[in-house]
């Protein structure tokens, strides 16, 4: 039983993050692919009205960006479409966050051979390709080489919307 308020509300807190479906969206760098899938993906929740159901977030396999910002044209195709993405720096995923997240999501398949790796391999089927939740599967190209940021951000946006219908 719970002692005083604080501990209280500690024990909810953690019950709420237990109920949670958590999503770990992961590309090289996390400034441009992984960080438009987390914040697209949690504009899509908010509007669903769930926001309270998913703990979403995104990381890198490389350590090339760490600290840095979200790309600024990325950071731009999202505020185009109404969605923030402030505060948002590059980290890397660790083996340790195979175990918090439910959904390990990566944007190609690059991505999904380095996460198998740092992951140590893949035994309760965490690993997914984010196209593989979209109507075409495939890979969300990188748009740090392809400078489309409008195309990525379109795939990125199939791939949300499906994964959301997926889980609810």
């Amino acid at each position: 039983m719970p002692q005083n308020t604080c501990e209280a509300r500690n024990i909810n807190t953690f019950k709420r993050f237990q109920d949670m479906t958590k999503i770990l969206f992961v590309c090289h760098g996390n400034i441009c692919r992984s960080p438009m899938a987390e914040f697209v993906m949690k504009n899509l929740v908010e509007k669903a009205g769930l926001p309270d159901d998913f703990y979403i977030e995104s990381a890198a396999t490389s350590t090339e960006e760490i600290g840095n910002c979200v790309y600024p044209p990325a950071r731009r195709k999202l505020a185009e479409h109404g969605i923030g993405c402030a505060g948002k720096t590059a980290r890397q995923m660790t083996a340790g966050d195979y175990r918090k997240y439910d959904l390990l999501i990566g944007m190609d398949k690059a991505n999904l051979r380095s996460m198998t790796r740092i992951c140590g391999g893949d035994p309760e089927g965490k690993l997914h390709l984010l196209m593989d939740y979209a109507s075409r599967p495939g890979e969300v190209a990188d748009p740090w080489y392809t400078g489309d940021f409008e195309t990525t951000y379109r795939d990125v946006l199939e791939g949300c919307r499906g994964l959301l219908d997926s889980l609810t």
